[in-house]
């Protein structure tokens, strides 16, 4: 029992270490309108090891993002920090699409179905930099040829898209 203990407080605190063991954390989202479709399509990417270590933060436990209890766990945290409000006020229902894994990123990949992205909206995003305090994350949110591009971290977790 003292044993499993000890292995699991030095997992933890090795995750940590990983998660800090580069400087600068970013992440990238692309918000696009899909006239084919009608729906509006969301993409993530962050750094893997970075998302690995929070999960086991979170969830006191070792997620290998390949396992699907893994990308299930991981759908829980980014419904609850990443959200769109419409310009109404009511919140736009995201669906989860799936996630693509590689050694280095974290892809992930939602959408609001026929739906397009309204002036008004507005973005809550807090993926990662509720865990990383140096988190940024960069969101470009394209409509046809305009394009705007928004910044979050600890400060700003909020923003309008224009």
């Amino acid at each position: 029992m003292i044993l499993r203990r000890l292995c699991a407080m030095a997992m933890l605190a090795l995750a940590g270490t990983a998660a800090n063991a580069h400087n600068y954390h970013m992440g990238i989202a692309d918000i696009s309108y899909n006239a084919a479709s009608g729906s509006t399509e969301i993409v993530h990417t962050y750094t893997g090891h970075d998302v690995e270590a929070l999960l086991t933060q979170v969830y006191q436990r070792q997620f290998d993002l390949g396992q699907k209890d893994s990308e299930a766990a991981l759908r829980r945290y980014v419904d609850k920090q990443f959200y769109i409000v419409g310009a109404n006020g009511k919140r736009l229902r995201l669906e989860w699409v799936g996630i693509k894994v590689n050694a280095d990123n974290v892809v992930i990949f939602q959408e609001i179905e026929r739906t397009r992205l309204a002036p008004g909206a507005r973005i809550h995003h807090q993926l990662l930099t509720d865990f990383l305090p140096s988190q940024r994350n960069t969101l470009n949110v394209q409509d046809g040829e305009k394009i705007q591009t928004l910044f979050f971290d600890q400060k700003n977790v909020e923003l309008p898209v224009k």
